[in-house]
């Protein structure tokens, strides 16, 4: 069986936010959400990172630990792993198999995202995990992934205007969405909001009673390296192998969350978390690979705050300029991204995202340089093959390939030599 042609049919179904389709789904499979001890996270940036730290952490500490996340970059069993391992081909093929008899053909048929969301809680009960890590798929208050039993904590690790078409208008709006996931009682840890963001945040906390924790930033020491205060006057010094400032935050969320754990009686020592940091792998964000043996900078940067990550992490290599090699979907706020990134005498070469809702080429280069006027080159290409060979001219150059997961993930699947 093949997982693409078998999920392909639920995809014309679309995202349809709401939960009574998965809710029935799981019914039928016997509620396998509920016997899963849960982290749940939302958030705009900075999910994927926060739940590859903790479930590196838990697995290290010897927990049985799942984790669930989207988008995948190469295949789709990399969404459902155990212990940090993806699931095999051959147990989603019978986990999928098991969900598609529990639709019930008389009702509305769940969409694509609802269909593999139920495969990651039946896989995690069946292989009885002692406690999964999930990332909410699209806001939070409607995500198929808003089932779960109240989790053990809440994280919120950013909100910016991402997915409004969906979500709302302001950030206010998007952080009520958010803010779905808080449950009666559980503690929140929340990352740096925006004001709006942050008061609809704690409104909602209040609530629902639930304590609120916002972890300050670790602190930088030398290069690959970062301390937290996890008690007071308690620091703990660990390696931070994911590249880029806002790791000293997200990092610090995923401490945060480890600190509630701890006090909930989880056998956490120091030393797992200090191996479990420094085996955290998150690919195509701030991920430094190559091309034809020449060095690339890879990262997703699919949206204004993302690319202001990437921008701040380009800033601090302190090149003249900077050869961009970028695609992007036909959703996104291409104006914004290309303010954030572009300076005069860069050079941009722009391609599709293959298989998806692309932006076009020739129009995303008519808007770069009505953006930047002083780009030393802006060149629209077919496809990523041909722009990535154009795009290295000298050894010396720092060429970036970015503007959306789904281009990173077909870089490192299909092109990446």
């Amino acid at each position: 069986m093949n997982i693409n042609s078998f999920l392909q049919p639920f995809k014309s179904f679309g995202v349809n936010l709401g939960l009574s389709r998965i809710q029935s789904l799981l019914r039928n499979l016997g509620n396998p959400q509920n016997q899963v001890p849960v982290i749940h996270v939302a958030g705009s940036n900075g999910k994927g990172s926060v739940c590859a730290y903790l479930s590196s952490i838990l697995t290290e500490a010897g927990y049985r630990t799942g984790r669930y996340t989207s988008p995948h970059l190469v295949d789709w069993t990399e969404r459902i792993c155990l212990n940090n391992q993806p699931i095999s081909g051959v147990e989603l093929q019978e986990i999928l198999l098991q969900v598609q008899a529990a639709i019930n053909p008389d009702e509305e048929s769940p969409t694509q995202f609802e269909v593999i969301t139920a495969g990651a809680w039946l896989y995690f009960a069946q292989q009885q995990v002692d406690i999964a890590v999930i990332e909410v798929g699209l806001g939070g208050r409607l995500d198929a992934t808003n089932v779960c039993q109240p989790p053990l904590v809440s994280i919120i690790t950013s909100i910016s205007r991402e997915h409004w078409q969906r979500l709302g208008n302001t950030v206010a709006e998007i952080a009520g969405e958010k803010a779905g996931i808080l449950k009666y009682g559980c503690p929140v840890i929340m990352g740096k909001l925006p004001t709006d963001a942050e008061q609809v945040v704690r409104s909602r906390a209040l609530e629902l009673q639930c304590p609120i924790i916002m972890p300050p930033s670790a602190h930088q020491l030398e290069p690959g390296w970062a301390e937290y205060e996890l008690r007071e006057e308690q620091w703990i010094k660990y390696p931070l192998p994911l590249a880029g400032q806002i790791q000293l935050s997200n990092s610090a969320l995923a401490l945060g969350a480890v600190e509630i754990l701890q006090n909930q009686d989880w056998n956490i020592p120091e030393s797992a978390i200090v191996n479990g940091m420094a085996k955290t792998q998150w690919l195509g964000r701030i991920q430094w690979t190559t091309w034809k043996h020449q060095k690339l900078l890879l990262d997703g940067a699919h949206n204004p705050a993302a690319a202001q990550v990437l921008r701040d992490y380009v800033d601090s290599l302190n090149v003249p300029s900077v050869t961009w090699v970028m695609g992007m979907l036909s959703t996104k706020d291409h104006d914004q991204v290309f303010q954030i990134l572009l300076r005069s005498q860069d050079k941009l070469y722009l391609v599709p995202v293959p298989e998806h809702s692309s932006a076009d080429p020739t129009e995303l280069a008519e808007l770069a340089t009505q953006v930047c006027p002083n780009l030393a080159g802006c060149y629209p290409y077919p496809e990523l093959s041909s722009a990535l060979d154009a795009a290295f001219t000298s050894p010396d150059d720092l060429v970036v390939l970015c503007g959306s997961l789904y281009l990173a993930g077909h870089f490192l699947g299909n092109t990446k030599k």
